[in-house]
């Protein structure tokens, strides 16, 4: 097993299957009156959180709490971090303190990469920048494979903003890893040149999503940073819903066991309507559960299943 999880890259077809098969028995846990497993007693896990974060820091939480471990939650806002206190130099206060694995969601892409160079523990990357969000990706193959039976052969169409988009690069790179075809749609100011062949050859490119919809097994809508857009990537918030928005008309013209995915948090209205997000067809509040499920594997591959 791995020493850390920085990237969708760092799994081979093996290592993310074992995950997703552990993630498996994790969920059998959730079923039951006590929710908790003594795998990680005694270890110490730090949730260290430069961005605002609800569905992963919760998740990540729940995870390390549900497999006995020690959980310290590491907020930037009211740290050290807001009188200037360096990532380096927070690294060395936690490896100070013991922390046998750290969770960490940054702002700036390749921060946990560095990050692992100066502690001794696991560091699991929770989302860096535009970069990458591995666990997001497991959690997405995991209930791809759940609803669907499989990964291998799907058709998995990810739609929106793939410039701005972490999760977007994972999936590329992890569902490619196991066998799954995925295709990138969106405003041709919202995908990179290139970046198809960059992450994973045999990825395509489509600008017209009403081509694609008619094959696709799954539809994985993401939503659009407005928070990272200094320029205007589109016309306008509707003509990006006319053109890319998920609306009941078009969830109709995807084949009947299709399903349809959202990371969250999402903009109703823009790229996905109410009447999609709510339907039996949607696994967002699944993913959710899904989470738990997968970071408690991760988490217990990487600190207790290695015996390291």
């Amino acid at each position: 097993m791995i020493r850390h999880l920085l990237s969708g890259a760092d799994l081979d077809a093996d290592t993310a299957t074992q995950i997703l098969d552990t993630a498996a028995e994790m969920a059998a846990v959730a079923g039951r009156e006590v929710k908790k497993l003594p795998a990680l007693r005694g270890r110490t896990v730090v949730n260290l959180f430069y961005e605002d974060s609800t569905r992963t820091r919760i998740s990540f939480e729940a995870a390390a709490k549900r497999l006995s471990a020690d959980v310290i939650n590491f907020s930037a806002k009211g740290s050290s971090v807001a009188k200037g206190e360096s990532l380096k130099d927070t690294a060395l206060t936690l490896q100070a303190m013991g922390a046998d694995a750290v969770v960490v969601r940054h702002s700036a892409s390749g921060a946990p990469h560095r990050l692992a160079g100066w502690v001794d523990g696991s560091v699991i990357n929770a989302g860096d920048g535009t970069h990458e969000h591995p666990t997001q990706a497991l959690l997405d193959a995991y209930t791809m494979r759940s609803r669907l039976g499989r990964l291998a052969g799907l058709s998995v169409v990810v739609v929106g903003d793939v410039l701005h988009s972490r999760v977007a690069r994972s999936n590329v790179l992890l569902l490619s890893t196991l066998g799954a075809k995925v295709t990138l749609v969106g405003p041709p100011t919202l995908i990179p040149v290139d970046i198809a062949a960059a992450l994973a050859p045999g990825t395509d490119v489509c600008y017209d999503l009403d081509a694609v919809l008619p094959s696709a097994d799954v539809v994985m809508m993401l939503r659009v940073q407005r928070e990272r857009m200094n320029d205007s990537y589109f016309p306008s918030a509707r003509e990006y819903a006319r053109r890319y928005g998920l609306d009941g008309a078009r969830m109709r013209r995807m084949p009947g066991h299709a399903i349809v995915m959202h990371p969250g948090p999402m903009n109703r209205g823009m790229e996905i309507t109410p009447e999609v997000a709510d339907s039996p067809r949607s696994t967002i509040v699944e993913q959710v559960a899904n989470g738990v499920s997968v970071r408690m594997a991760v988490l217990y591959l990487l600190l207790g299943g290695n015996n390291r």
